[in-house]
């Protein structure tokens, strides 16, 4: 797809990966709906970023999803791109998951993005055409210690998104899954952690896979790509497709 003139939704806008994405993607022309909770902080990336819009809205929950996308398609009249950026991490041993915070990551993690995408389908393919971008994550691909639930939420987004790349492909609208590699963000700083779990990059083994870790910009360049290729899975690095053989 040619991102020039296209209107595109970015979850997670306000800092990180979703803030990257929405700065190339104003770049290379899109008007963009910049989505997240934080109305301040996408305030002034609006300010930055030519022919946007803040949309205020928790992914969480399913009412605000719904809301954000008929907001957008109200004021754009048409949605092109759907970046499902915004997400949380968990980092607990199986035998501790508190099944309350799982349930929360559940619906911030899998159910809205998916309720994004089951909003956002019917328009595209009645433009007769669209693209999908679903930020997945490396530890989708791993067996990582004290990462379980969290893997297991990022592997079903993943999987979602490859059958729908294959259920959507005859409507012209394509769905890839990106799976990035540790990333110089806020991320893990906002991570849930269970008391019980030490701080990976403490250890000799995290503290060499953060010092390998990748910029936001490299992830954005990643899902400008996807749009523009329609391809139904981006890795962060290609030794990732070998990661549990």
């Amino acid at each position: 797809m040619e991102i020039k003139g296209k209107i595109a939704i970015v979850t997670g806008a306000s800092a990180g990966i979703g803030l990257a994405t929405a700065k190339l993607l104003s770049k290379k022309g899109a008007k963009l709906a910049l989505v997240a909770r934080s109305k301040d902080k996408l305030d002034a990336l609006a300010r930055e970023l030519p022919d946007s819009i803040v949309v205020v809205a928790d992914i969480s929950k399913v009412d605000d999803v719904k809301r954000m996308v008929k907001q957008v398609y109200d004021h754009f009249g048409r949605i092109d791109i759907l970046i499902n950026n915004a997400g949380r991490g968990y980092d607990v041993p199986v035998e501790h998951t508190d099944f309350e915070v799982f349930h929360y990551l559940f619906d911030l993690d899998v159910a809205g993005p998916v309720v994004a995408m089951k909003e956002v389908i019917p328009i595209m393919r009645e433009q007769g055409t669209g693209a999908i971008v679903n930020i997945s994550s490396g530890a989708a691909l791993m067996y990582l210690p004290e990462m379980g639930p969290y893997s297991a939420l990022k592997a079903a987004l993943a999987q979602i998104s490859l059958t729908a790349h294959e259920e959507l492909k005859e409507d012209n609208i394509s769905v890839t899954v990106v799976y990035p590699y540790i990333t110089l963000t806020d991320f893990e700083k906002n991570t849930i952690k269970d008391p019980s779990v030490h701080a990976e990059e403490q250890t000799p083994e995290g503290h060499e896979a953060w010092m390998k870790a990748d910029p936001p910009e490299h992830v954005a360049q990643l899902i400008v790509n996807a749009i523009e290729s329609g391809e139904a899975k981006v890795l962060a690095h290609d030794w990732m497709n070998q990661a549990n053989t």
